[in-house]
């Protein structure tokens, strides 16, 4: 079973991620801040996070930057944004950082799309 971290500081959309997801299959890791999905990530090797991109203390981008830095493999990560005014630089700093952007709302077919390729990726 495929392991599935969702970061996000809204817990309704936490709840409801993960609702779709555990519905498809995945085993399902949660965090509402940075360091805390940091330390999940830390203690459970996630195969996939699905990262929101605008959270307060430390931001997706934050996160990536610190997540990377860590890491020896890179973990696939995709952010999930209800921010549709995204920074032309920060645009080109999530694709160095190899992660795809896509906007909420997010039907259950585009999330574990998302989630599908992001799996697929570590195979």
């Amino acid at each position: 079973m495929s392991k599935v971290l969702i970061v996000d500081d809204d817990p309704s959309v936490v709840q409801t991620f993960a609702r779709m997801l555990r519905l498809e299959g995945y085993e399902v890791l949660t965090a509402l801040d940075a360091d805390a999905a940091l330390r999940e990530v830390e203690t459970s090797h996630p195969d996939a996070v699905l990262l929101d991109l605008r959270m307060p203390l430390a931001d997706g981008l934050t996160f990536l930057r610190r997540l990377r830095a860590r890491e020896e493999r890179h973990t696939p990560v995709a952010i999930v944004t209800g921010d549709y005014l995204v920074d032309e630089a920060i645009t080109r700093e999530l694709k160095e950082l190899e992660v795809d952007v896509y906007y909420k709302p997010v039907w259950i077919e585009d999330l574990v799309g998302i989630t599908r390729r992001l799996i697929h990726r570590t195979r």
